[in-house]
């Protein structure tokens, strides 16, 4: 009984990811709340190149609702979940300002304040690191309680590397 216990929190230290989440009401942490976006992007990078792939940057916090909401159809989704594995690098990037601390203020700094168009905002970037969109997530979604996965589908298909 002891080894799951030790293997359990190995993979929680791993991540970054503390066992108490964030925002109890949210449930468990998508965001990984220690985590440099500079750091992640970048070897989100190296994983695009060798794999001739595009990165999405997902940005957003615990908190936010939406965030979650749009997590669970990129995963949940298989249409959407197979595309961003085909042809992409996910990354996501915690924008979160909570007490006095501000999380990755250099991510949402270098691609032109994104963070304005609301949370979650996603981004595409190219292999090299070059900005190709900026996505605001409303236009994704599909009435007041989820993400529409043709949507989304559209939207990785439109900025899917040329192959």
């Amino acid at each position: 009984m002891r080894f799951p216990l030790i293997a359990a929190s190995l993979v929680i230290s791993t991540f970054g990811f503390s066992a108490e989440p964030e925002y109890l009401k949210q449930g468990p942490d998508i965001y990984d709340r220690e985590a440099d976006g500079m750091v992640q992007i970048s070897a989100a990078l190296t994983q695009a190149k060798a794999g001739h792939k595009r990165v999405l940057v997902k940005l957003g916090a615990n908190w936010c609702v939406w965030c979650h909401r749009l997590s669970a159809t990129l995963h949940d989704s298989q249409p959407v979940a197979e595309a961003l594995a085909k042809d992409y690098v996910l990354v996501l990037v915690d924008v979160n300002h909570r007490n006095g601390k501000s999380r990755n203020d250099a991510v949402n700094e270098k691609y032109g304040n994104p963070v304005q168009f609301g949370l979650p905002v996603l981004l595409v970037l190219d292999e090299k690191g070059r900005l190709l969109t900026t996505q605001e997530t409303g236009a994704l979604e599909d009435g007041d309680k989820a993400h529409d996965p043709a949507k989304i589908l559209a939207f990785l298909r439109t900025w899917a590397p040329k192959k």
